[in-house]
């Protein structure tokens, strides 16, 4: 039971991670590898519950304060024709969430995205929760299996934070960039990829008048 508290709250801190946060298929090949004697598939559904409250939370502070706060009127209207897009299209876009889920890709940059545009979470939760479930059994699997057949005393070298990772992190977090600056209208309507004007507001006639004084 303390084994599955600890995995819980480490893949959930994990998961609450905007950026350069480490796998968590690495955890659960670890959890394989270290306790062979474990479930494997117990030690998925706590690692994808964990992961999917975390990615949830991650979405949701996207939406309240990112969203809600700091982005600008232009950026939220920009993005809310995204929005109308997904919304008329709910079933490819949970299908799109559960295939994703199977993969051992970063998730933290799609939350993210999707936290920005506003729109409900549950059914997103729910398929990124099932197809977690899956990959992490998958990986646990794993690890238990290569436990039984390298010495335990094995040191791997190399950890996460290699140069490929952090490239690959900032290469998502300017796509989450990139999509609120993205013209949204032309993608949808047009079919053309371009970026959106940014709009100067127009300044009060009485107040460039009194400047000039």
């Amino acid at each position: 039971m303390a084994t599955l508290a600890i995995l819980f709250v480490v893949v959930l801190l994990i998961n609450l991670m905007p950026a350069f946060a480490p796998p968590t298929w690495m955890a659960m090949s670890w959890m394989g590898f270290n306790v062979p004697e474990g479930k494997p598939f117990v030690f998925a559904l706590v690692a994808a519950g964990a992961a999917t409250l975390g990615r949830l939370i991650l979405a949701t502070f996207a939406r309240t304060l990112v969203r809600g706060h700091l982005m600008r009127e232009s950026d939220r209207q920009n993005i809310d024709v995204a929005r109308a897009w997904l919304a008329q299209r709910k079933r490819l876009t949970v299908s799109a969430f559960f295939l994703y889920s199977l993969s051992p890709f970063p998730s933290n940059y799609l939350f993210i995205a999707y936290g920005l545009s506003g729109l409900p979470l549950r059914n997103i939760g729910a398929a990124f929760f099932v197809g977690r479930t899956a990959s992490y059994t998958i990986w646990a699997y794993l690890g238990r299996f290569v436990s039984e057949r390298i010495d335990p005393e094995t040191q791997f070298e190399g950890g996460y934070l290699s140069a490929y990772f952090v490239i690959t992190q900032l290469v998502l977090l300017l796509l989450v960039y990139a999509m609120t600056k993205l013209d949204w209208k032309a993608l949808v309507d047009e079919r053309k990829l371009r970026w959106r004007r940014s709009i100067k507001p127009a300044g009060r006639p009485e107040h460039n008048r009194a400047a000039r004084r």
